[in-house]
Formats: C-alpha cells, structure tokens, sequence
C-alpha cells in the first residue's frame, strides 16, 4: 500500500563525486552485545531475559557502512573465520556480488541457522556502505515506492501480568498505532482472558493481532480462532508450528474469514519461502532480513511473493526494515518489536519514531542514516 500522509520536510542531499573509480573495502569489524531486558520475556514456546546483536561494520575510501543480526556470538565468529576473506578486497558498489560469494563459502556449513544470519550482518552492512559511499539514503537507491510504512506494536509478552500488558497496549495506541499484537500460547484458557483484555484496553478501532509462536495443536489452534473471533483478533501469527505447512493450511481455510494466517520468520533461503507460498499456507508472509541473509535476500523475497500476490510483513528489527520495506512495493506492515525498538534507540543515533503509525526513513542522512553510540553500547559489549 502507498501512504499518504505527508512526511516532515526533509533537506535534499547532494550526491557525493569525490568517490575514487575502483574502490575496495579495506576492512571489517565484528562485534557483540548482550542487553538484558527490561522485564522477564516469554511466548508461547521459549523463555528469554537478554537479547544479543552482533554488529558489522566495513569501510571503504574513508566512509563506513553498519549492519546487524540479533543471534547469538557464533555469527560473529563465522564472519571472522570464512566470510570476512569473501569480503575485503571487494568491490563495495557490488553487494550482490559479494552475497553470492558469501552464500557459495558457507555451503558446507549449512544455509539455514547461523550461516544466514551471519550473512545477514555482512549484507546489510554492504549495502550501507553503498548507500553511504553514493551519499544516498539507501531507500533513494533501491528505489522508494512510499514515503513511509506503518507499523503495529509487539510484544505483550506471556509473561507480562495483566497490569503490564494493558500498561505497553495503552502507550502503543496512545501515540498514533492502530495496530498492536501480543503472544499467546502457554495457556489455552488464560490466552482467551488476557485477548479479551487487550481487546478491552485498546477499545473497538484499534486492529488486534496474536501470535502463538507454534504452540498449538491444528485443532485447539482452529478452538482459540473461534474464542478470538468474539474480539475481533484479525491477525494470528503461527497458531502452529511454522514448519507444519499443512496445518498452517488447514487452519487458513477453517479459521473466521476475519482472521490472516501468519508465518515466515524462520526462513532462511528462497526454497523455504517457495514452499510455504506453494503450499498455500499463509495470507501475508513475514521474512526477517536479519535471517534470511540480509537485504539482498529480503529482495529475493519480495520478487517470489509478487509472483504468488501475497503481501510481506518484515518480522522485527524495525530500523533494519524501515528502508528496504519502503523500497518493495507488496510491503504492508513493520513489526515495532518492544526488545528491538529499545535496543535501537540506545544504541544509534538517527533512529525514526513513528509519527501516528507511519514510521519515516530520514532522507537528510545517508545510507541507514544511523550511528552507532560507542559510548552507550560499550556496557554491553562481550568480549
């Protein structure tokens, strides 16, 4: 969907001439963070208390280019050890390329997991670097199809008493988002209360997503859909196991014909992606760019969800997303993850705050249009 709603003016930037005919990236650096939560975090299937980024960063004829993934620190090890020799010494204006060795290096290893997610770093700090070095912001350079994207609000973790969901629920819509979705899925009968209680902090104009993370049977999941029915949830994110794809099917062609059906933030390559989309199994697919390889692999989703005419939604990570997802025409939505969005802001500075919903790349800056704040991130860093 194209918005609208007009962005803030935003001064033009000239375009950087002074870049030398055959750069190469000279370096890269890998690190890693470990930021506890704010508040005990559960879904439907795990139990976290920290979250950890590992974060990439390659230089080029003096400019810099920053990329990450939120996955654990043997990411970080294996763009040390493999990827880091596919990539100084490569051409910077050329990503793509670099992706492709990069996915050729770690066929041994595995393609889904870690090796996506580590590739996903390197790729999205590629692209910064292009973005940067051509001194323009990179929604500018793959071509921005909309000014801005909405966003919903996410978490409403199982572990959040009551008190605590309603208090997150009510400062989402208090600031202009007209969707938000909490987890479900630890407690059958306990899941349909706290639905209701959202239902009831939000009031009947703000849309209400769930999300099970697989922790349902096909039966009980189709049981919940009908006791959410009762408070107009229109948006159920894995009422199975994503790998069921069957199921996940099933569940889409009985669930009330209010209701999406959700999936795809554990996929890593194409062929996952395909499968999902052949089987018919969701109504909008959810690819993450922190794990499915980045940018360059987020286009390759995009391309085959055009071909099959199933919106995207990107899973998390909403200052990774925001300009790539204002680059891809099927784009819908940006999930404004609670643990992502905290992260964020304390550690960059040029982060964008939604404005009633919409959430804006800054066109004034280039590349991501983000710095990385050395000084608050240093606590947190391993190592």
């Amino acid at each position: 969907m194209n918005c609208q709603i007009e962005p803030p003016n935003k001064p033009r930037l000239e375009l950087h001439t002074n870049l030398r005919t055959e750069p190469k990236i000279e370096r890269l650096d890998v690190s890693v963070y470990r930021i506890p939560t704010d508040f005990p975090e559960a879904d439907g299937t795990l139990e976290w208390d920290a979250t950890t980024m590992v974060l990439v960063e390659v230089a080029a004829d003096g400019r810099t280019g920053l990329g990450y993934t939120y996955a654990s620190n043997a990411a970080a090890e294996l763009i040390r050890e493999l990827l880091s020799q596919h990539v100084i010494g490569g051409d910077p204006l050329s990503p793509t390329v670099i992706w492709g060795q990069m996915v050729r290096a770690i066929r041994n290893q595995g393609r889904p997991g870690i090796c996506s997610m580590a590739i996903a770093a390197v790729d999205t700090a590629l692209w910064d670097l292009k973005a940067n070095l051509l001194n323009l912001p990179l929604v500018k350079l793959m071509g921005a199809v909309r000014e801005g994207i909405p966003v919903y609000g996410s978490g409403g973790f199982t572990s959040y008493p009551i008190s605590r969901l309603e208090e997150q629920l009510a400062d989402w819509v208090k600031s202009g988002i007209s969707k938000v979705k909490i987890k479900i899925g630890r407690d059958a009968r306990e899941d349909i209360k706290r639905v209701h209680a959202a239902r009831e902090e939000i009031g009947p104009e703000t849309e209400l997503f769930v999300d099970a993370n697989g922790a349902y049977g096909c039966r009980q999941a189709l049981a919940q859909a009908e006791a959410f029915a009762q408070d107009a949830v229109v948006w159920f994110e894995e009422p199975v196991s994503s790998d069921d794809l069957e199921g996940l099917r099933f569940i889409r062609e009985h669930a009330p014909a209010a209701f999406e059906i959700t999936a795809g933030e554990y996929g890593y390559d194409l062929v996952y992606f395909r499968r999902m989309l052949e089987t018919e199994a969701v109504d909008v697919l959810q690819p993450d760019a922190t794990r499915c390889a980045g940018f360059t692999g987020l286009m390759e989703v995009a391309a085959l969800a055009e071909d099959f005419q199933i919106p995207l939604s990107a899973h998390t990570a909403p200052v990774l997303h925001l300009h790539a997802c204002c680059a891809l025409p099927r784009f819908r939505h940006l999930e404004y993850f609670h643990d992502h969005v905290r992260i964020e802001k304390m550690f960059f500075e040029g982060v964008q705050v939604p404005q009633k919903g919409i959430l804006y790349p800054d066109v004034s800056r280039p590349g991501l249009g983000l710095e990385l704040k050395r000084k608050d991130a240093q606590p947190f860093l391993l190592g």
